[in-house]
């Protein structure tokens, strides 16, 4: 096997996504191998690999299969080969500019829930260490 194409467990492991996730999201129509081995084995690319981590970083942030398809998607007709008309490609880089302000805004929320979570897990360490309880 040549190293431009990986197997989906050496995917599984660089993505740090479950075998049965990256099946999901080909299901589900975000990434689609590039290929398939004589033996049916589905190969993937670096593209792929990157295409899954985007997915991956998205899911966090509480985006739903269909704004991955549609970011994706945008992504994809921007670095096509297909000729885009300036108003095309305007209407393309507004939607990921949208998903940009999205993401944004989720990381925004999630940062104040983690201050959260940091605050009441240092309450209960200063409540274990006024109790004489060693730390972990």
């Amino acid at each position: 096997m040549s190293g431009e194409h990986m197997q989906i467990g050496e995917v599984a492991a660089r993505t740090e996504l479950s075998l049965r996730t990256i099946r999901h999201y080909e299901d589900a129509g975000l990434v689609v191998p590039s290929a398939r081995s004589r033996g049916g084995f589905r190969l993937y690319t670096e593209a792929d690999v990157a295409r899954l981590m985007v997915i991956r970083r998205m899911k966090p942030l509480g985006f739903t299969l269909d704004e991955m398809r549609d970011l994706l998607d945008a992504v994809d007709r921007i670095d096509g080969e297909a000729e885009l008309t300036a108003d095309e490609r305007d209407a393309l880089l507004e939607r990921i500019r949208g998903y940009e302000r999205a993401a944004s805004e989720q990381v925004e929320k999630v940062r104040v829930q983690l201050a959260r979570a940091e605050e009441f897990a240092l309450t209960l360490r200063t409540r274990l260490d006024r109790e004489g309880v060693p730390g972990a």
